[in-house]
């Protein structure tokens, strides 16, 4: 007589659920995890900006376009590919958040004009003053950043985060 063998379930993990799992890791201190929802949108905000305000270019097949096309526009489009290539949903939850992003550097360009500082310069400032926010938000957690093991992390921060909030409004991201 042949034994019934029961088959197990075994749950293969997408590849971002992988990273999210390995990024968790090192952000289990509840003080860590509020530095991170602080900083890694202003890190995000800023290196945007910095890349933003590298000097572009004029082509002239763009016509009426120039000025809509910079750096900026070639690290967004990799970096929503990439997201999109681990997760749809929050491929697009990113996008959007770019967009507002995008608005408050345009915002930031038109302060210029009118007298305000460099849109570089302001980004530098949150941009270091973010990375010592995460800098400390590790210390206080005893453990490394995980970009330290591998740079791709820098990219995984962001949306793991967001996969916070898909999963408080019940979507399957």
């Amino acid at each position: 007589m042949m034994s019934k063998q029961t088959k197990k379930t075994v749950e293969v993990k997408r590849p971002v659920d992988v990273y999210f799992d390995k990024y968790q890791e090192s952000h289990h201190n509840p003080t860590n995890e509020l530095i991170h929802w602080i900083c890694v949108p202003l890190i995000i905000f800023s290196l945007l900006g910095l890349v933003w305000s590298i000097p572009f270019p004029h082509l002239s097949f763009l016509g009426r376009y120039n000025g809509f096309i910079n750096w900026a526009s070639f690290l967004i489009a990799f970096s929503i590919y990439y997201y999109y290539r681990l997760s749809p949903i929050l491929s697009y939850f990113m996008l959007l958040i770019i967009v507002l992003f995008s608005y408050g550097i345009v915002s930031l360009e038109k302060w210029e004009i009118a007298g305000g500082p460099a849109v570089w310069l302001v980004c530098l400032i949150i941009f270091v003053v973010a990375w010592i926010g995460q800098f400390i938000g590790h210390k206080i957690e005893g453990k490394k950043p995980s970009f330290l093991d591998d740079v791709k992390f820098l990219l995984i921060g962001p949306i793991w985060l967001l996969h916070f909030i898909c999963k408080k409004m019940g979507l399957r991201y």
